[in-house]
């Protein structure tokens, strides 16, 4: 069973190794085949908690727009 708690904090731990000004999406921060793995009720979860975290910390990750498929872009920024 995968705990979407562990995967916000994967997926926290992985923005570091993102250059500033990069452009990236949730999934961005999975291996392919760990992303597939997960649950599409996860993966919407995951999205959510990630975009609270973002919006609720002063950090060097941004939101931007959203793409045509409404998935949500994030920008890496300067800390």
């Amino acid at each position: 069973m995968i705990d979407v708690n562990e995967l916000l904090e994967e997926a926290i731990r992985e923005t570091e190794n993102l250059n500033e000004d990069e452009v990236f999406l949730v999934k961005d921060l999975f291996k392919g085949y760990v992303w597939n793995r997960i649950p599409r009720k996860d993966r919407l979860l995951l999205g959510t908690l990630f975009l609270n975290y973002v919006n609720m910390m002063e950090g060097s990750i941004k939101a931007i727009e959203k793409t045509s498929s409404n998935q949500q872009r994030y920008k890496k920024i300067k800390s």
